[in-house]
């Protein structure tokens, strides 16, 4: 058995989905790992990540206005307003989706469904740099 580890940055454009499966597949494709399972985190607290479609393009900004609805940029509604409207919104929504994703591979490829990607949910409402921890463990 074999470990891996490595660091993805994501530039993400504020709040939305932002795909990182493509730089996902190469790095694990690249790791001559045929068999085993990946495990993904996110090190942040107003970021997320989440698998979903990646097939219409109206799934995302759907995702991103439900999420809003859920959990609004509105300051009265919250005790931790240092870092502005949207940071406490922003940790809300970190926690409702997850910061890690653990994903099987097989043929070194990520067995992901046919519609389905890896995302970066950024929750603040400005542009961020956010680091995402990969393990691959496996033979």
């Amino acid at each position: 058995m074999r470990q891996l580890q490595t660091t993805l940055f994501t530039k993400t454009r504020g709040q939305g989905l932002h795909e990182i499966t493509h730089d996902v597949r190469r790095w694990v494709q690249e790791s001559g790992i045929e068999n085993g399972l990946l495990t993904l985190m996110i090190q942040h607290t107003s970021a997320s990540l989440t698998i979903q479609e990646n097939a219409d393009p109206d799934v995302l900004p759907d995702l991103t206005d439900a999420m809003s609805r859920l959990v609004p940029d509105d300051q009265r509604l919250y005790r931790h307003v240092a870092e502005g409207p949207d940071d406490m919104p922003a940790h809300i929504k970190s926690a409702l989706t997850g910061v890690s994703l653990s994903i099987p591979v097989q043929a070194g490829e990520p067995r992901l469904g046919t519609w389905q990607g890896i995302y970066v949910f950024e929750h603040r409402t400005a542009p961020h740099g956010r680091q995402t921890a990969l393990h691959l463990f496996g033979e």
